[in-house]
């Protein structure tokens, strides 16, 4: 059995012990950049030996100008086949056939071999078509607010996750830009999340006081999603998709703190004890609220609901102070216009989010 090694590290030394010296050796005035970002489980640092079955091995992605793309993608693979070693820190460096069908959409799979051409994954791209392809705009795109609240978190984070290994393009700089949401929409944001608390908090403990307790857990889930949403926001991370997303929310500062609440929230058997729970939790967010500094402090954390037995944040009362706080002309006309948030906040299709072509639509619900 092969020693697992996590994919960040193999892609690095991948590069630095194999794929360089080939590169050095043969197009040593070649200008480009190295990396490993976009997706994959190893990017986000989140891959186990499990994540080895599939498209997970030695590869790395390298970056290049169109002009040479054009002169030196086919030549460059073709010396990489032939030169790079069959194995590397125990993993082979061959990659089989893609397998299509029952869901494989192109999995690739390691292969020992022993000798002929090595189907590697050095992957050569532009910055330019590898944004295009990922984020669904391009290197030059000047970002708008509707650009930021219409790409998914998650691609936002697979884009600035991961190491760049050899940076002559200025990979960095351009992953910089994109390490962050713009203040104005960070504050739209972070109302919005609270607009969502606000419209679901009543509803957990109203179905369970009419005994609909199946219905009254559904919508603590619900709050509890959106309390962790609010979370990353607040901490200015962006959040992975749903399979990692309880993983990267136990890095959160707040974790520790509120894992334990929520987990009570969501596995409390009456209305009444998931009430308990979710007040504890709207208290500790009150208190990160607060310590923002982004608003006019907000108190008392929770009240009973318009005189019914029901103890809520009342989110509305943070969604208006920090959409009072956005001064950004375009932000500011959304905020007055719409309540959605971005597309994490208002969906949760896959398909919808993993559409890169539906980006330009989506963007559109914001003009």
């Amino acid at each position: 059995m092969t020693a697992f090694i996590k994919g960040i590290e193999l892609s690095r030394t991948f590069y630095q012990e194999a794929v360089k010296p080939i590169l050095d050796s043969h197009v040593p005035d070649l200008r480009y950049s190295t990396a490993l970002i976009g997706n994959g489980s190893e990017v986000l640092g989140y891959d186990t030996e499990m994540s080895t079955d599939h498209h997970w091995g030695p590869r790395v992605m390298m970056f290049v100008s169109e002009a040479d793309r054009a002169k030196h993608e086919t030549s460059i693979s073709q010396v990489l086949s032939k030169n790079l070693p069959y194995t590397f820190r125990g993993y082979s460096t061959h990659f089989g056939t893609p397998q299509y069908g029952d869901g494989d959409n192109g999995t690739q799979l390691l292969e020992m071999i022993t000798e002929g051409a090595i189907n590697h994954r050095v992957q050569m791209d532009t910055l330019d078509h590898f944004m295009q392809s990922n984020l669904g705009l391009g290197l030059h795109h000047v970002m708008t607010p509707a650009d930021w609240l219409s790409i998914p978190q998650q691609k936002l984070l697979a884009f600035t996750a991961g190491e760049v290994f050899h940076d002559a393009l200025g990979l960095e700089a351009i992953r910089e830009r994109f390490a962050g949401y713009p203040h104005d929409v960070w504050l739209y944001l972070l109302a919005c999340s609270w607009s969502r608390i606000g419209q679901d908090e009543h509803l957990a403990p109203r179905a369970g006081y009419v005994g609909d307790e199946l219905g009254s857990a559904v919508m603590a889930g619900r709050l509890v999603r959106s309390i962790m949403q609010l979370c990353f926001l607040m901490e200015k991370r962006y959040a992975p998709y749903p399979k990692w997303f309880g993983t990267g929310f136990a890095q959160l500062a707040c974790a520790p703190q509120l894992t334990p609440i929520l987990r009570q929230v969501q596995t409390g058997e009456t209305y009444r004890q998931r009430e308990a729970a979710l007040v504890e939790a709207y208290t500790i967010l009150n208190t990160m609220h607060n310590a923002l500094n982004l608003t006019p402090h907000i108190s008392p954390a929770v009240s009973d609901f318009h005189g019914r037995p029901f103890m809520v944040s009342n989110g509305w009362r943070y969604s208006e102070a920090l959409r009072d706080a956005i001064t950004d002309d375009a932000v500011q006309a959304i905020a007055q216009t719409t309540q959605i948030g971005n597309i994490d906040q208002f969906t949760d299709n896959t398909d919808m989010r993993e559409s890169v072509r539906l980006r330009p639509k989506i963007a559109a619900l914001y003009e």
